[in-house]
Formats: structure tokens, sequence, C-alpha cells
């Protein structure tokens, strides 16, 4: 088979490039026959990925953070629509917060992802499609899509420079409360239902966790067909502080606040204030009015971690 590494240079404050050597040593020691390539731009990954399909590579591999997983996903899936379906792809985790990585099972770092590619461990995966803010014509996901606190956590933690991981978004976090916690009034619609309320947070998950570490959905499955929900109604700011040891433990269900469920459609619209929202680490709006969010089951063969 044929291997094409993606490499996202600037992926963990840099991390990534320093791991190529390391990266190169252990596919060779697999015996892999496999390409590697540094991104150059915004969306070089989604470009890199979609020619390789047409190219007939058997698999892609991101050597990189969520965002650069989220452009090749996209590649991914415009050479789908394109008839070109039979390339898999894969995840090196070297990037900040890894989410994406975690939840496709990849939970014992680079060289047990490797060791996933040599041994060819294969999974369908479900794709979530978000359209709306700044992509009406909708942006393709693996991992989750965030709307109100937990996009703005995201926002700042892309500016801190000096810290990687859980860190950078527990910081995010402490200065996002006093900079964003006034949610907007959401209305929702899912599964027949609809809610309108204040909320300071919407997660539209596929995966298991965000900010590297944060468990919005424990039981998250991108192979069930469904996304889980994990939707925070508006609360103070010592509240916020209140509930963040549940999101670490995955724990936050039965709090008062926190209403969990699953779908495999939702429909949000800001009717008081504006929608912040991420997908996949990466900035969808910062002031959206209604996003529509829906699965594509079985979209992609990954090769995949060990998933539960």
């Amino acid at each position: 088979m044929k291997y094409l590494i993606i490499v996202n240079p600037t992926s963990g404050r840099g991390y990534a490039r320093k791991m190529i050597p390391q990266i190169e040593a252990l596919l060779r020691a697999s015996k892999l026959d496999f390409d590697l390539v540094l991104t150059e731009r915004p969306w070089h990954a989604a470009e890199l990925a979609e020619n390789a399909a047409r190219q007939g590579y058997d698999v892609i591999a991101v050597a990189s953070g969520d965002g650069t997983v989220n452009e090749a996903i996209n590649g991914l899936m415009h050479a789908r629509e394109a008839g070109f379906s039979h390339t898999a792809m894969s995840v090196l985790p070297v990037g900040t917060g890894n989410d994406a990585a975690y939840g496709l099972g990849f939970t014992e770092g680079l060289e047990s992802a490797v060791d996933a590619l040599a041994a060819n461990r294969r999974h369908r995966v479900d794709i979530g499609l978000v359209s709306g803010g700044d992509y009406p014509q909708g942006r393709y996901f693996v991992n989750g899509v965030g709307v109100g606190f937990d996009a703005m956590v995201g926002f700042v933690a892309a500016e801190i420079r000096w810290a990687r991981g859980l860190l950078a978004y527990l910081i995010a976090v402490i200065q996002t409360v006093f900079l964003y916690y006034k949610a907007p009034t959401v209305e929702m619609e899912f599964n027949g239902r609809r809610i309108v309320q204040p909320s300071l947070m919407v997660s539209v998950m596929n995966g298991k966790r965000l900010g590297g570490g944060f468990y919005t959905a424990p039981r998250g499955d991108p192979t069930d067909g469904q996304f889980d929900l994990c939707i925070a109604s508006e609360v103070g700011r010592m509240r916020i502080f209140g509930l963040i040891p549940y999101f670490l433990k995955g724990s936050q269900e039965g709090q008062p606040e926190i209403t969990m469920d699953r779908t495999e459609r939702i429909a949000i619209k800001a009717t008081r204030g504006r929608l912040p929202a991420h997908s996949d680490g990466e900035t969808l709006c910062h002031e959206g009015e209604q996003l529509v969010i829906e699965i594509v089951p079985h979209a992609l063969e990954f090769i995949a971690g060990r998933m539960e």
C-alpha cells in the first residue's frame, strides 16, 4: 500500500515539525511505503488530500492537529463526491489538543498510531456536515461543532503561544469567563423537539472531547450514526468554574443546567445575540445567526486506534 503523510509544521506550536524525523523513523521501521509532504498555507491539506485520493494513494495520514485533520477530511469528502472513494485516512497526533485523534481511538501517542497504520485496522467512520456562518456551502468535520462558550475558549486558546494541550485550554477558559459569559438566546430543533433558551454552550459531538480534555460527550462514538449533544443553559461566572470539574471527568450529565441527548440532525438559531462557533477547533463564525448540522453515516474509512 502507498501512504501519503501530510504534516502541518506549525501544528502543536511547532511540535509537529520537530517530530518529523521520529515520524519517518517509525514509518520506515514498520516498512511502510510513504511520501511525506508539508502544508504551506490554509486549506493546503484539503488540496493535498483530494489530489492524493485522485492519484490513487491507499491511505492519507495527517501528522498534525485537529485543524489540519479537518482540512484533510474536507478534501477526502470532496474527492468522494467526485467518485474517488478508495482512499482511507488516519491521524498521527502531534497537535495541540488532538481531540479528533482521541475520538478515533488514538489515546497512547505517536508510536501506537503508527502501529495502527501497520496493522491496517479499519473502521467506517461517520462525518458531520455543518452549514451556516462563514460556510453556507457547508464544512465537514469528524470530532465536533461547538457553539457559544466553548467556541470562544478555542478562539482564545489559539492565541496562547507558550502552552499546549489541556493547559492552554484551561488558561483560555479562565480568560473567556471574564470576556464572554452572556449567553445568546438560542432556538434548537432536533428529534422533533424545539428548545428556546439562553444557552452558554451547545456542543454537537461525533467524538468524545474538546479542548484537550473536556469530555463533552463521554459516550461519543464516531461509528454509531448519531451525534451526542451537550447543551448548557445560561449560568453565572462562578457556576462556570463549578462545572469545569464535571466536564474534565465527563460526569456533567445530571447537573441541572446540562441537557444531554443524541440526534442525526440539529438546527441552531440565535434569536437574541449571535453565535460564535467552531468545527474541529477551526472557526466557523464569530457572529453567526443559524447553523444546520447533520451526520453523513459511515462516510469515510479510517485506519483508527482502539475505539470502545
